[in-house]
């Protein structure tokens, strides 16, 4: 086994109603939120101890098919990341930045979406 290029911090659903997602999602999973740029974005405590959160991002409109979730990953070079998923066959799609939370949106060699942000 390799070293990984990056870690998995949660797994995102996108979302229309953040509000009417986050009353959902926190009474199924049992977790309140820990980290929040509401209506933006949020991270759900993990079930238990070691445990992936799952977020969750509003979009402008629904997500077709398969793109409703995505990986939400992190590294402690984001550049460098971003460099060695295009290395490995991987794309870069955009940059992006929000209250100083910095993140890369890439995409797999299939099309499927996640992020690269700095840790977690």
């Amino acid at each position: 086994m390799s070293e990984p290029v990056v870690t998995v911090g949660a797994v995102v659903i996108n979302v229309l109603d953040y509000e009417r997602q986050k009353a959902f999602w926190s009474a199924v999973l049992g977790v309140e939120m820990v980290r929040e740029f509401a209506p933006h974005f949020g991270w759900f405590a993990p079930q238990h101890e070691g445990g992936i959160s799952v977020a969750l991002q509003t979009v402008e409109q629904a997500t077709e098919g398969t793109r409703r979730l995505h990986l939400d990953t992190g590294a402690p070079d984001i550049d460098a990341a971003k460099a060695t998923v295009v290395e490995l066959g991987g794309s870069h799609v955009e940059d992006r930045e929000m209250a100083g939370f910095r993140w890369a949106v890439m995409r797999d060699p299939e099309g499927n979406e996640f992020c690269i942000a700095t840790g977690h």
